[in-house]
Parts: structure tokens; sequence; C-alpha cells
């Protein structure tokens, strides 16, 4: 499952008869509610696991592992364990945003041990990136500063696609909690961003 690999936000497709009757077509075997499904979450999935992994194969790992849950759990071997109760997206993401923490930790677990063989190999702990001069990296690195409380709000509006309803079913938190949350963390961004733009100017 490709998607462009600075996977910018995915495009909403919305479920128009419910997501509801979508699922139980798609338990009974139906392939082409199976495809309906994949056709409405999939980019979303792989939008809000990209925002993270920034690595288009561990993004695409974390999309099929979500949908492989989705199937075993429909389907295979814990059919039945799921009862749509109007909260199939919540569901979804819930383990989107799981699955994207545990591919998270196993990168950063990598990335500590490949940092420790460069070091130990040259003698010297490995040279930092050189600042980027564009805003895309700015904006990455302000969003990775955020608490994970702001992030997940931060990425499910606006790389899933979910309403601040959805999340707050998804996150057990009235809507309002996650508009003031959005917000504060839109006005965190602005600044970090804004700090490192005025950096740039003072050391050209």
């Amino acid at each position: 499952m490709k998607a462009d690999a600075d996977a910018p936000g995915a495009p909403r497709v919305e479920v128009r008869s419910g997501a509801s009757g979508l699922v139980e077509r798609a338990a009974a075997g139906d392939a082409s509610a199976w495809q309906e499904l994949i056709a409405a979450y999939g980019k979303r999935v792989f939008a809000l696991a990209y925002s993270r992994c920034r690595r288009v194969d561990e993004a695409e790992e974390v999309t099929q592992s979500v949908f492989a849950t989705l199937a075993a759990t429909l389907t295979g071997t814990h059919a039945g364990e799921y009862a749509e109760r109007g909260k199939f997206e919540a569901w979804l993401f819930r383990i989107a945003i799981n699955r994207t923490r545990d591919a998270v930790r196993g990168v950063r677990r990598r990335q500590a041990a490949m940092d420790t063989l460069r070091a130990a190999g040259s003698g010297t702990h490995a040279d930092p990136q050189p600042p980027a001069d564009s805003r895309l990296p700015a904006l990455r690195r302000a969003l990775e500063s955020l608490p994970d409380a702001d992030r997940d709000v931060i990425e499910l509006r606006h790389h899933a696609g979910l309403s601040f309803r959805q999340m707050s079913d998804l996150l057990d938190e009235p809507v309002g909690t996650l508009l003031a949350r959005h917000h504060r963390a839109l006005r965190k961004i602005r600044a970090l961003m804004q700090s490192t733009a005025d950096d740039g100017e003072q050391n050209p």
C-alpha cells in the first residue's frame, strides 16, 4: 500500500451508508465491502502512521497490521469479539495508534543500536544531522516536541481525518477538552516554528 512519501494528510473518504452495515457485510465475507473499508480508511491509517514513523515501509507495515487485526476480529480467529456500536472509526484508530507507537519504539531501538555501532567504529559520537532550512522539517520537530496527548489530537484530526466527536469516542474525553487541547497544540506549534525561523535569521 503505497502513498506519497511526504504524506501531507490523507483525504477523508466517508462511508456514506454508515460503517455498521459495511462492517457487517465485510464480516459476512463480502469482498466488495472489504475493498470499501480499505478505500475509506487505508490512506488515513497510513497517514497517521507515517506522521510518526517518517518511513514509508514502517507506515505500510502498521497499516497492514491494522487491517490484519480487523480481518481477524471480523472473520478470523477472533471473529465475534467486535460488536459494532456506531463507533467503528474510534475502535479502528485506537488500534492504529497502538500499532504506530509500537513501531516508533522499534525504530528508536534500532536507531539507537545503529548509532552505538557507528560511534564504536569511529571512536566518536555520531555526527548530528545538519539543520534543515525548509519549514517541513521544522513542523515535524515541533510536532515531535508536543506531549503525546497534544500530538494525538493534532494527528487524529489532520492525518486520520477524525471529527472531534469521533476523537471523543476514541480518547474517552469531552469534545470541549479536545477542542481546547487542539487549539493549544496549534499555538505551541506556531510558536516553536516562529522560534526556529527567528533563530535561522539570527544565525544565517
